[in-house]
């Protein structure tokens, strides 16, 4: 058997590094590292693994200075999820994965296997998954190819969860034209465990055999990970056979499979094979472990004929685990496998040598040390640029050309508030039967935990326009807005996981804006005691040099004792209205300064992180004591919106007061300040007390009751029309119909 790997032409090397997306002093860096000129295979590997995608090396720096610790964190960044202690001998296992690239260019699959991916991240720790959410960013619906897309990631998002039968509770959606090369699809995935019992990825046990379970391996995917870590032009349609195929039926028997074989002691160590399929999951494992590891490629399951150990190790495709197995417990192991109709294959071992060794066919094809791949890929600390500063808009000088209600009719039925009930009706929100609260009827989906009374709130959020204005605000905008959408249910917010959607990083200005975020980020994690428990990094969104707007999507996780305690956004008759925080009326990047006055401009609100803290806990108790009828948060829109929005919910309506003295009307009605929250009670007065007593800014600002939404002098609008408004828009638009 040949000892060393063939290499390739040196020149040929050089021109296929660049090709897979390796910079010159990169490849350089490979030659010195193995001194001397790599396969394909070697190359391929280095290629994958050193991709912004893999080695995250662009963003490392910045990452790192992310609060990651708490009390209740029992794993965070690192591994294949973030697991935090919930009580009741239970943990949350939860991470949030980008599949952008891949959904442009093949929306049903690119969105399909997004959400197949991050739920092997989550059910290969040792959960059972028990929600999916999702973060959409589209852009606009006449550019080209867009409609096709939206309804290709919806029906792909359905298509998967549905058939896995993992309910989908939650999500958020945006429209703009920076999204119109390069739509987002983020997907979440929540799981349950024992405490005691979560599966790390680590390898152990030198000798111990490398199993291959799940689906056989295809040529789909190869190199996906390459793709997604540089920018689109105008050729990304050719770029069609990088994104994978998935089998949601085959994902469901391997949940199964996987979480039988857990209830065993037959693992060491297991990963996902996801992005760079068994390059980084082999790698991941044996770096992590501090081992060696052998591989023979005659044994990998394959479904075509012919494959090269280079294509073996570079195919992304789906429903595919890597395991370390105690010695001598195989056949056992296989048998479940082989159960529930699943490939099982001893692929390798593990050794002493710290490198990863591919045999095939007789031939040593790669022979690479692990650290350089590892632990030691390059790390870049690039240049930045501060985003200007926008002025401060002042409300008042501001013109109102419509009045507030046909503002509010345009706002509801505006691409980014109308109704999205035309996407979640395409997802099984129930299945399982354990959702509380479903989508459209709080700030944040409630799932109870099966035999208990504990249950969990989660959320995903970001507002994009605040981040391109100015990304440290837009960042702690971001988790703060997660953190008051999980406190408006009632729950106790816990930690997030984190979704990074930016541009190309070696421009100054975008990487600019990647480190402001995580400055901003950082501030609310702390001041919140909300920290990252996992996350995703997605660069290089840009086609033809135009980039996204920087979008780092949040998804918050908490925790209810009791899940019948949480609450919607509904209103009833006879109840008051409570404003709960300061309103300055904000106009800056508001929806209604761009829907209504026409203008992308301004400072974003300011986040004042101490008031975000005491106003929020202060609701938190007020609904927990079981004084709140309904809550909702005030986000895009500002108040006019949210009470709307909770009169639609159930059809009632309410009278609302006049607008103070020293805020202009418009800016009342749709300015975006931020750390606010309407509640509806039976006795005002006695929460607006309470609130003054805690030092939290309150005021009564209406009552609910009939079918309309009146205004102070009388002018009103039926809750019905809004409604009508506010449903039409995006079935009108995905029919071919003017909305």
């Amino acid at each position: 058997m040949s000892t060393l790997p063939i290499p390739l032409d040196t020149a040929r090397a050089k021109q296929l590094s660049a090709e897979f997306g390796l910079k010159g002093d990169e490849f350089d860096r490979v030659l010195a590292i193995l001194g001397r000129t790599p396969s394909l295979t070697e190359l391929g590997i280095f290629s994958v693994m050193w991709s912004e995608h893999c080695s995250y090396k662009s963003s490392r720096v910045w990452l790192r200075t992310l609060p990651t610790k708490a009390p209740w964190v029992i794993h965070g960044p690192g591994e294949n999820a973030g697991v935090i202690d919930i009580g009741d001998g239970l943990a949350a296992i939860f991470k949030m994965e980008s599949h952008n690239h891949p959904s442009f260019i093949e929306p049903y699959q690119g969105a399909a296997t997004g959400v197949g991916g991050i739920l092997r991240d989550v059910f290969t720790m040792g959960a059972r998954p028990i929600a999916n959410l999702n973060a959409l960013r589209f852009g606009s619906p006449e550019a080209p190819r867009m409609k096709r897309v939206i309804d290709g990631v919806v029906r792909g998002i359905g298509g998967y969860g549905n058939s896995v039968g993992v309910p989908t509770v939650g999500g958020e959606v945006n429209f703009h034209p920076a999204y119109n090369g390069n739509p987002l699809v983020n997907a979440m995935t929540v799981g349950i465990a024992p405490k005691d019992r979560i599966f790390l990825s680590a390898a152990a046990g030198i000798g111990n055999p490398v199993v291959y379970v799940g689906s056989k391996t295809g040529r789909d995917g190869i190199h996906g990970a390459t793709m997604a870590s540089a920018e689109f032009s105008a050729d990304s349609e050719e770029k069609r056979p990088t994104v994978q195929i998935g089998d949601p039926f085959t994902e469901k028997l391997l949940i199964e499979a996987c979480l039988e074989l857990m209830a065993t002691d037959m693992i060491v160590a297991i990963q996902d094979m996801g992005a760079a399929g068994l390059t980084s999951s082999s790698v991941e494992m044996a770096g992590k472990g501090g081992v060696g590891i052998e591989l023979v490629m005659d044994n990998v399951p394959q479904r075509e004929v012919g494959m090269t150990a280079y294509e073996m190790m570079l195919s992304e495709s789906q429903e595919r685990m890597l395991m370390i197995l105690k010695p001598g417990r195989e056949a056992e192991a296989e048998a479940i496998f082989h159960k529930w109709e699943l490939d099982f294959a001893v692929i390798g071992h593990l050794t002493d040598t710290g490198r990863i060794v591919i045999r095939h066919k007789g031939m040593v094809e790669a022979d690479i040390p692990l650290a350089p791949l590892e632990s030691e890929a390059p790390l870049y600390r690039r240049p930045t640029a501060e985003t200007p500063k926008q002025p401060v808009l002042d409300a008042a000088s501001i013109a109102d050309p419509v009045g507030p209600l046909a503002a509010l009719t345009t706002l509801v039925g505006s691409l980014d508030l109308c109704s999205r009930r035309w996407i979640w009706d395409q997802y099984d929100s129930t299945v399982g039967g354990q959702t509380v609260k479903r989508p459209g009827g709080a700030d944040a989906a409630v799932v109870k935990l099966e035999g208990l009374k504990r249950g969990l709130a989660i959320t995903t959020d970001c507002t994009p326009r605040y981040c391109q204005a100015d990304p440290e605000a837009g960042g702690a905008q971001a988790v703060a807005e997660a953190w008051r959408n999980l406190t408006a249910v009632g729950a106790r917010p816990l930690a997030i996981t984190d979704n990074m959607n930016f541009g190309n990083p070696e421009k100054p200005e975008i990487m600019g804006q990647f480190a402001s975020a995580v400055r901003g980020m950082a501030a609310a994690c702390i001041a919140l005691d909300f920290p990252v428990v996992s996350g995703n990094v997605s660069l290089y969104n840009e086609t033809e040099g135009r980039a996204i707007l920087p979008t780092p999507a949040i998804g918050g996780v908490g925790v209810l004792e009791d899940a019948a305690q949480s609450i919607g956004l509904a209103l009833k008759p006879g109840l008051d209205l409570v404003l709960i925080g300061d309103t300055k009326g904000w106009l800056g990047q508001s929806l209604w300064l761009r829907e209504i006055a026409g203008r992308e401009e301004g400072a974003p609100p300011p986040v004042d992180l101490a008031a975000e803290r005491r106003n929020g806990d202060f609701v938190r108790a007020r609904i927990l004591e079981g004084t709140v009828a309904a809550c909702h948060d005030l986000a895009d829109g500002g108040l006019l919106v949210a009470v709307a929005e909770m009169a639609m919910a159930d059809g009632t309506g309410a009278t609302l007061t006049a607008p103070p003295a020293g805020v202009a009307p418009h800016g009342w009605w749709f300015g975006e300040d931020q750390a606010r929250y309407v509640l509806a009670v039976t006795d005002g007065a006695g929460l607006v007390a309470a609130a003054s007593a805690a030092g939290v800014p309150a005021a009564v600002i209406g009552r609910s009751g009939g079918g309309d939404l009146v205004l102070a002098g009388g002018s009103s609008i039926s809750v019905a029309t809004l409604r009508a408004a506010h449903e039409a828009t995006l079935p009108a638009l995905m029919e071919g119909r003017a909305a």
